[in-house]
C-alpha cells in the first residue's frame, strides 16, 4: 500500500504524526462547540422540561421567535439575489473600482454590529441624512422591522458573495459560451447552466446567511429599540431575560436557536449527499 502510494504521488500519513493533529482538531472542536451547546442544553432543562416548555412557548417568546425567524428568512431571500449578483460582477467583469467593491463586501466582517445599527439611524433617524426618505414612502424604518431588516442584510451581507466567488472562477466561461453559441439566451444559459453549477455554493451562503442572521444582536438591539412582543427578536429575548434573571427562558431561546442554526446546516450537508448518490 505504501508502495503505491510513493508510485501514485500520493502523500501518505501513519502513525502518531497524522494522529496527533486529528486528536488536536478534535479536542479544539469539543471545546469551543460541543461544550457550549452542552453548557446551554443543562441551563435549559435545569428547572425541568415543563419550566422549559412554559418558558418557551410564552406570548413574548412566540412573538421573538417569529420575529427572527422572518428577518432571517426575508435576509437570506434577499442576500441570495444581490449576493449572487454582486459575486457575479466581481468574477465576470473588469471594471475601475472592482477592488473598492470586492473590499466594500468584507466590510460587515470589518466593523462592529452596533456601529452597523448607529450607522443606520445617522441615516434614517429624526436627524439623520436620509430622513426625508421615510416621510416619502410613508413608513417608518429606524425602531422599525424595515430598519431591523435594513441590520440584518448589512451584517449578513458578504456569506453569499464569498461562497459563490470561487465556485464561478473554477466554472469559468466556456460552458456558457457554448450554450451561446448553441443559441441560448443569457437567461436560459444562467438557468441551464450557471445555476446548476453553483448551487451549492449559493445554498451554502443562503444557509451561513441564514444562521448568522438568527444569532444577530448588536446592530438589531441599536435600531430596534427591543421593545418587547413588538420589536424584540430571539436574541433580544435572551438578552432581557438573563437580565431579569429568567434563565431558563435564555437559555431555552439559545438552545432553540442553536438547533435550528445547527439543524439548516446539516440539511444542507444531507441534501448535497443524497443528492451526490443519486448521480
Amino acid at each position: 500500500m505504501r508502495i503505491a502510494d510513493r508510485e501514485l504521488g500520493r502523500p501518505h500519513f501513519s502513525g502518531r504524526g497524522f494522529k496527533l493533529p486529528v486528536v488536536i482538531v478534535l479536542t479544539y472542536t469539543a471545546l469551543l462547540v460541543v461544550a457550549p451547546l452542552l453548557a446551554i442544553s443543562w441551563g435549559a432543562f435545569s428547572s425541568g422540561v415543563s419550566a422549559t416548555l412554559r418558558e418557551i412557548t410564552s406570548p413574548d417568546a412566540l412573538h421573538a421567535l417569529k420575529l427572527t425567524l422572518l428577518l432571517a428568512i426575508s435576509a437570506s431571500g434577499l442576500n441570495a439575489v444581490l449576493g449572487l449578483v454582486t459575486a457575479w460582477v466581481l468574477v465576470r467583469h473588469r471594471f475601475r473600482g472592482r477592488a473598492l467593491l470586492n473590499a466594500l463586501v468584507d466590510l460587515p466582517f470589518a466593523i462592529s454590529p452596533v456601529i452597523a445599527g448607529l450607522m443606520l439611524i445617522l441615516l434614517f433617524g429624526r436627524e439623520g441624512w436620509l430622513r426625508f426618505l421615510p416621510d416619502a414612502l410613508g413608513i417608518q424604518i429606524v425602531f422599525a422591522l424595515p430598519g431591523m431588516l435594513l441590520a440584518t442584510v448589512f451584517v449578513s451581507l458578504p456569506f453569499v458573495v464569498r461562497e459563490v466567488m470561487p465556485v464561478l472562477s473554477h466554472l469559468g466561461t466556456e460552458q456558457e459560451e457554448a450554450a451561446h453559441t448553441l443559441g441560448a439566451t443569457g437567461w436560459q444559459t444562467f438557468r441551464k447552466v450557471t445555476l446548476p453549477a453553483i448551487r451549492w455554493g449559493l445554498l451554502y451562503g443562503i444557509s451561513l446567511t441564514f444562521a448568522r442572521a438568527l444569532g444577530e444582536f448588536g446592530a438589531v438591539l441599536v435600531v430596534s429599540g427591543g421593545v418587547s412582543g413588538m420589536t424584540e427578536t430571539a436574541t433580544l429575548f435572551i438578552f432581557r431575560s438573563m437580565d431579569d434573571r429568567n434563565y431558563a427562558a435564555a437559555y431555552s431561546m439559545a438552545l432553540v436557536l442553536a438547533v435550528v442554526s445547527f439543524g439548516t446546516l446539516i440539511l444542507i450537508e444531507l441534501l448535497k449527499k443524497r443528492t451526490g448518490q443519486r448521480r
